[in-house]
């Protein structure tokens, strides 16, 4: 209609807005849902209605279990065990006023619980925060604790350049068939999430799979599991076989044949150059 007013977007005090707001983490007065967090035990209060509408796990948990109160009418707190009471409320404070205030000590774990939590600005600023320190310690802490993460929804969710850094280490503390399997688990689930094949997901990934590690057991059931999704292309692993018959790793990468720090040794690797002994 001709001259009719568009209307105008005013802005208050953003800091100020943020300021109020961290003013109500933790604070038990007007609050509705209560939390014990860590093996401390700690207890945080906090507003249902803003965590259910600032991240769907929260929404989630609360759905599952609406307001219930014991007999003594007291609300029924929700546990947290496995997760520190700081990385808790940096979540909290970061749900509450978009921003937290991360140390280097913590930056880790935040990002974990980023990751649980579906939250991926926090994710951003986690990784953002000393980035190249970030990364070195993110690996360390995969490096030292790789038969957990790989069962991680974390470790489903990881880019292909992350899994390659992964995959180039030889520090890795888990058995190659094991690792082989678990990389299968990841490209099935971005199979499914981005709609490309499997072999398309994988097909930078399987580069770093240390193939010649394996028994000709192990490469049998390799082959066998491999016909129902093509993860690893066929001249890999004709390539391994060549090895197992002419005992020679001569135009072979180096690094595929070295073992890892939780390689189990096996008889054949005599005929490699081995990292860990």
């Amino acid at each position: 209609m001709s001259g009719q007013v568009q209307p105008t977007c005013l802005w208050g005090n953003l800091a100020s807005f943020a300021a109020d707001m961290r003013k109500m983490i933790n604070a038990p007065e007007f609050s509705d849902v209560k939390f014990i967090v860590g093996k401390e035990r700690k207890v945080v209060y906090a507003h249902r209605c803003i965590l259910a509408h600032r991240c769907e796990a929260f929404s989630t948990m609360f759905a599952q279990q609406p307001l219930s109160r014991d007999a003594k009418g007291a609300d029924i707190p929700f546990v947290v065990s496995d997760v520190q009471p700081d990385v808790f409320l940096a979540v909290i404070e970061f749900l509450y006023t978009n921003s937290v205030m991360l140390s280097s000590k913590m930056a880790l774990e935040v990002l974990t619980s980023a990751v649980e939590y579906g939250l991926d600005d926090l994710q951003k600023a986690a990784v953002t925060y000393r980035q190249t320190d970030m990364k070195d310690k993110c690996l360390t802490f995969i490096q030292s604790h790789t038969k957990s993460i790989v069962k991680t929804q974390g470790f489903h969710e990881l880019s292909d350049p992350a899994m390659l850094v992964i995959l180039q280490s030889d520090m890795l503390t888990i058995d190659e068939p094991d690792l082989i399997n678990f990389v299968r688990e990841w490209a099935h689930v971005n199979s499914v999430v981005l709609d490309k094949s499997v072999p398309e997901i994988a097909k930078e990934v399987v580069r770093e799979l240390r193939l010649f590690l394996l028994t000709p057991d192990e490469l049998t059931a390799l082959e066998v599991e491999n016909k129902k999704d093509n993860l690893i292309p066929v001249d890999k692993i004709a390539e391994v076989w060549k090895f197992h018959a002419l005992k020679k790793s001569s135009g072979i990468a180096v690094h595929l044949l070295r073992r890892r720090k939780g390689t189990r040794p096996r008889d054949h690797h005599k005929y490699l150059n081995l990292y860990h002994k």
